[in-house]
């Protein structure tokens, strides 16, 4: 399940409200209220069942959300650059208030209501003061359902090893991941875009990998975009990648080789992940090789397929290795065998000066005449 899936609709203060005083009314019907005892447990049932929806209902709200520390990186930058992390946290830590003050007036008013001579008076003011607590949070409910269902849109991307493949439309990277993962790809919504993501997965050596074709995102120039875009775009950064960059030397694609390669020197600017190069068509009779590229496929034919996964494997494998910290043999220099000092404890004669030996002062208490004002608290006395 995708991080955000479990977060629920978000109701706004009207629907709450509704739901909580009808659900407190509802307790009461069909139930006999006689003499004053029984109208006193009446009232003070239906605040405390009104508090109970509200301070639950509120709790899972912020509950359902997240802990924003403990996020992937991925969907931390996407979280932040979509909706906020800072406002979120500040939504929610309104929300939990509320909580908490509906609970406390609660309690307040069961204290008042047993006191009272007319309990329904003190019943009404408990659901007025509630109510209003919950009216003053509508702005955040508000937000926290919008952000919500911005969240939830996000692509369900696993911690495991990725190859995401780059590249202008048409030139084939759809096709590589269908072939190299067997099935056809899952599309799941990305954010700016309108063709999402698609996601495939294979396993080697027992050992699951990630496939994330880019439709939208890696295949036309920054420039392009605006701010927020760039930045949910290199939050790919943060994935546990590699990249594939596939390029159409035919051009047959629509875009000339001048573009394509403008395009992989932008991706290896924005990117600091591991980069493949590759050149895709080459069984088409207008494709040409390219010097600076050392690995042609065809995914019609499957030509270099193999060579390209293997390759593939190797970089992930490699960046695997380099961000393992170090397990460096220990230094034999230690532990040092130079003799112990014997500086420590020191030898020197305690100093007498602690403690003082000075006479006592008799400035203590002071004898001084008192004060009017004290003279005064002494005649009250």
């Amino acid at each position: 399940m995708m991080i955000f899936e479990k977060i629920h609709t978000v109701p706004t203060s009207e629907e709450l409200t509704n739901k909580a005083f009808k659900r407190a009314a509802r307790a009461m019907s069909g139930k006999t209220i006689e003499g004053r005892d029984s109208r006193l447990r009446a009232n003070e049932s239906m605040v405390l069942t009104a508090a109970n929806i509200f301070t639950d209902n509120l709790a899972n709200i912020v509950r359902r959300f997240p802990s924003f520390e403990q996020l992937p990186t991925f969907y931390y930058e996407l979280t932040d650059v979509l909706v906020g992390i800072e406002k979120l946290k500040m939504s929610l830590a309104s929300v939990d208030w509320a909580s908490r003050k509906i609970h406390e007036v609660a309690r307040s008013y069961v204290g008042k209501i047993r006191e009272a001579d007319l309990p329904e008076p003190v019943r009404k003011e408990a659901f007025g003061r509630i109510a209003s607590i919950v009216k003053s949070i509508n702005k955040d409910l508000l937000f926290l359902n919008e952000a919500r269902n911005i969240l939830r849109k996000l692509p369900d991307v696993h911690d495991e090893p990725t190859i995401v493949i780059a590249g202008y439309p048409n030139v084939g990277k759809s096709s590589f991941v269908s072939k190299i993962t067997g099935a056809t790809p899952e599309i799941a919504a990305y954010p700016f875009t309108t063709k999402g993501v698609a996601i495939g997965h294979f396993i080697r050596n027992n050992i699951r990998y990630q496939v994330m074709d880019t439709p939208g995102l890696l295949d036309r120039p920054m420039a392009e975009r605006n701010n927020i875009e760039r930045q949910a775009i290199t939050a790919i950064r943060f994935l546990d990648a590699v990249v594939m960059f596939m390029i159409d030397p035919s051009e047959s694609c629509g875009y000339e080789i001048e573009d394509q390669n403008r395009l992989l020197a932008e991706i290896k600017e924005n990117f600091d992940l591991p980069m493949l190069v590759v050149a895709n068509k080459a069984d088409r009779p207008e494709f040409r090789k390219m010097d600076e590229i050392e690995l042609n496929i065809s995914t019609i034919t499957g030509e270099g397929i193999e060579e390209v996964m293997g390759k593939l494997l190797e970089m992930i494998e490699e960046k695997r290795l380099r961000s393992e910290p170090s397990l460096e043999e220990p230094s034999l220099e230690e532990p040092s065998l130079e003799e112990p000092s014997l500086e420590e404890p020191s030898l020197e004669e305690p100093s007498l000066e602690e403690p003082s030996l000075e006479e006592p002062s008799l400035e203590e208490p002071s004898l001084e005449e008192p004060s009017l004002e004290e003279q005064d608290k002494e005649s009250i006395i």
